[in-house]
């Protein structure tokens, strides 16, 4: 099958032309799509200088929105996802397109210890594959990882779901776990990106927390919103076994919580079914 290799960069000036040349050296007949987005220095030339075909955002609109610009612009059947910082190694390529002839139709690059930016992020990283996991019932090994190889005509199935910012891995994944398509992790060893990173730590620690429901709201919220209902009727239960006993009486707390959780519940319920039309529409 035919391959394309997309790269969304932002000033990386310092590495993209390496990162093309290491990509052709691998995949000689791929095509190299470099979705420029918003760069200030002179990443846009380098690329095209390097052999890749470059398509520039007139200002910055996000990770997730280069990614569906390059998925758009690529004519492969497959397609590669990857940084343009140095962090993901061209040679590893060809052992993720060796796992989607097996049959699958993702495979993501699970990044192994030592691979994180940092402690936080690590620890943060973890926490969401635990999440996943705990959602979809299958192992997800590296929620995150933007270095990926997916069947082209079923990614762009949900090109509409992805959001323009750094979550589009995390997006991406989770439709494949909702739609049944099958999916696989190769370990890879990421090394530090040169040049500095794009990620705010105040502002991105916020949304990455609103990664952990969007997570439910994708796959399944009633495994989001179901425990924490339970939650409620059981704290409710309680606090009205307690005042009975000690009151005689049915307090405005105990009402308040079994509302809580009542409304808790209807609103998973409802999601579910917004989640399963979102999804059929895609298709």
């Amino acid at each position: 099958m035919s391959l394309s290799v997309v790269l969304p960069a932002k000033n990386e000036a310092a590495t993209i032309a390496d990162v093309i040349k290491g990509v052709l050296e691998y995949c000689a007949q791929a095509q190299v799509v470099v979705v420029d987005d918003g760069s200030t220095d002179n990443t846009a030339a380098l690329a095209a200088e390097a052999g890749a075909m470059v398509i520039s955002h007139p200002y910055s609109k996000g990770n997730g929105a280069a990614i569906k610009t390059g998925a758009r612009a690529a004519t492969g059947d497959v397609i590669v996802f990857m940084d343009g910082d140095g962090q993901h190694a061209p040679s590893d390529i060809p052992r993720l397109l060796a796992r989607l002839d097996e049959g699958y139709d993702l495979v993501v690059g699970a990044r192994q210890q030592g691979s994180q930016a940092s402690v936080g992020r690590g620890l943060a990283n973890g926490f969401y594959n635990r999440l996943a996991s705990y959602m979809t019932g299958h192992s997800v090994e590296d929620l995150t990882s933007g270095f990926r190889a997916v069947r082209a005509e079923k990614f762009r199935e949900f090109l509409y779901l992805l959001p323009n910012g750094f979550s589009y891995p995390t997006t991406s994944t989770m439709a494949f776990f909702r739609a049944g398509y099958s999916v696989a992790y190769e370990p890879i060893h990421a090394a530090q990106r040169i040049g500095k990173s794009h990620i705010k730590p105040f502002k991105d620690g916020v949304r990455f927390l609103l990664i952990i429901f969007k997570i439910g709201t994708l796959y399944s919220p009633l495994k989001l919103f179901a425990p924490i209902a339970m939650l409620a009727f059981l704290v409710a239960t309680g606090w009205y076994g307690y005042t009975l006993g000690a009151f005689g009486r049915f307090t405005n707390m105990s009402a308040l919580l079994y509302t809580g959780s009542v409304m808790v519940f209807l609103m998973g319920l409802i999601s579910e079914q917004i989640t399963a039309l979102m999804y059929r529409g895609g298709q």
